[in-house]
């Protein structure tokens, strides 16, 4: 960044401005400090008085109500006995958005318009439509550059010069809210400002030293921080101080804002700080500043003004009113003027509006390919999705389908060898003796039409009979092996049967005589989850 001798606000002839700023011969300039109104009235170029007064407010009165404060704003005019002309006000710190911008040089000031609401259009946190935008040109300088190459630095072509612009916003409600207030209070508003370039105003009135300089200024309940040069801004910051010690925590939020400006100005120094103010803590807050800081420190000055006797002791709260009264009758104006800002041409290239309109069209095709492909791509992920949920439900049921697998292989098996096992199944039912003498564990046949069964009876005896009555129902038995072996319902003898169906062997299933079931048995009743009944 370049030395601070080289921040010289460019006023606006020298910019080739097709109309001059609308310049007032006299102003009003009302400044709400808290609970005060301040008053300055200029003319001719000087401060001609300043005046106090509080606003009566009546509890509870909502100060966003402009009809409220409108009223209490001519209450206090009347108390002051001031007829004033056209009025200015000045916006706080709080309600303007700030942003520095480097933009090519360009003679016309509605073209520079243009180019700080196109650039501006990206970065507000407010739409366009609901912004008032104004701008002070603060410096032309030249960008360095610095390539890795020496050799190449000699042959590269000299970088074109710039404008460093501070551009400010504020969102068009809240200048609508002041041009209601001064409806209400029944005056003329003929400007709106910012307060941090008002002080900036009132500084340069009392001080030639064209230095950047600190100007902190103690208001009700807040502390402002401008750093400025000549009349322009180049950092601002306003902070609410909480009760307590109040000389304290502004000279903390001082500081702090002094290293902020410190790690954004790339070299600049702040040469010193100004205190101004009447809320009885300017005293503290310097000699704090001075203890704290290595720059000179000191009270704000306004014996430069020439400021008549009765309005000496109303100007060190007034530093705002005096800069807002002092600029609205400059040549220039105000320097940011949000009732008649610097506005952008109002005039149409076709041929850049075809380009644009192409450029649209074209942003417009790959929106809409981009939205059909999204519009697939999530169709495509739904039916994945979907197929990987049926997927995962189908896993779960593998051991089922194994089972059927197997079932339906030993069914093939069984229709191969022409035999219907499950018919023999049913006629062995019927044959074997009931449940209470004997029950099978297992059931397996294999090939030749062999049978094999494992039972668990009440007796030998019963094992006995069960021979016979196998015979007679047709099948060839083996001799069977008993072997004790008691079980836990009472059954105390096992034997493995092997017996065999002959292809002769007819199965009549009609004339099958199923033992009757046992009041008792719950063999077939639905099973509870977790295996209880």
């Amino acid at each position: 960044m370049p030395e601070p001798s080289r921040f010289n606000v460019i006023p606006f002839p020298k910019l080739g401005r097709r109309e001059r700023p609308r310049r007032l011969g006299a102003a009003t300039a009302l400044d709400l400090d808290g609970p005060l109104l301040r008053v300055a009235q200029s003319g001719g170029g000087a401060i001609t008085d300043l005046a106090t007064s509080p606003l009566d407010l009546p509890a509870g009165t909502d100060r966003s109500d402009p009809a409220a404060l409108g009223r209490a704003l001519a209450a206090a005019l009347d108390k002051l006995r001031v007829r004033p002309g056209p009025v200015v006000f000045a916006l706080p710190r709080a309600q303007v958005y700030l942003r520095t911008l480097a933009v090519p040089v360009v003679a016309d000031v509605s073209e520079l318009a243009s180019i700080v609401h196109l650039q501006l259009a990206r970065e507000l946190p407010f739409r366009m439509d609901e912004a008032v935008i104004d701008f002070q040109v603060l410096r032309q300088f030249t960008p360095a550059v610095k390539p890795s190459d020496p050799k190449a630095a000699l042959e590269a072509p000299a970088p074109s010069p710039k404008l460093e612009i501070l551009a400010a916003a504020v969102k068009r409600d809240v200048v609508e809210f002041h041009e209601s207030l001064a409806t209400a209070a029944g005056l003329k508003l003929a400007a709106l400002g910012w307060i941090a370039s008002a002080e900036a105003r009132c500084l340069a009135a009392c001080s030639a030293a064209e230095a950047p300089a600190a100007l902190v200024t103690l208001r009700a309940g807040e502390v402002g921080v401008d750093v400025v040069t000549g009349r322009g801004v180049l950092f601002s910051r306003g902070a609410a101080v909480p009760g307590g010690d109040f000389a304290e925590a502004a000279t903390i939020e001082v500081v702090r804002s002094l290293h902020n400006f410190g790690g954004l100005a790339g070299g600049t120094a702040v040469a010193r700080t100004v205190v101004a103010g009447a809320t009885g803590h300017e005293t503290a807050v310097i000699k704090l500043l001075a203890s704290r800081l290595a720059i000179p420190c000191g009270a704000l000055e306004f014996a430069k003004l020439g400021l008549p006797a009765s309005a000496r002791d109303s100007a060190a709260g007034a530093s705002a009113a005096i800069g807002l009264a002092l600029g609205a009758t400059d040549d220039g104006g105000l320097a940011f003027d949000f009732i008649d800002p610097k506005r952008p041409a109002d005039r149409r290239d076709l041929r850049r509006v075809k380009v644009l309109g192409g450029i649209a069209a074209a942003a417009a095709l790959f929106i809409l390919l981009f939205a059909v492909r999204s519009s697939l791509v999530q169709k495509r992920e739904a039916n994945l999705k979907e197929a990987q949920l049926e997927l995962a439900a189908e896993d779960k049921k593998r051991p089922i389908y194994r089972r059927m697998t197997q079932q339906a292989a030993t069914v093939k098996a069984w229709q191969a060898e022409g035999r219907d096992w499950l018919d023999h199944y049913a006629w062995l039912s019927a044959v074997l003796p009931r449940s209470e003498d004997l029950y099978v564990t297992s059931l397996a046949v294999g090939g030749g039409g062999s049978i094999r069964l494992a039972v668990q009876a009440r007796t030998g005896e019963m094992l006995a009979r069960l021979d016979k009555q196998l015979r007679a129902a047709g099948y060839d038995v083996k001799p069977l092996a008993i072997t004790p072996g008691t079980d836990r319902f009472g059954y105390n003898f096992r034997s493995t049967v092997e017996l065999t169906a002959p292809e002769k062997l007819k199965l009549d299933l009609t004339k099958a005589q199923p033992a009757a079931r046992p009041a008792d048995d719950a063999s077939l009743d639905a099973v509870k989850k977790g295996g209880s009944k």
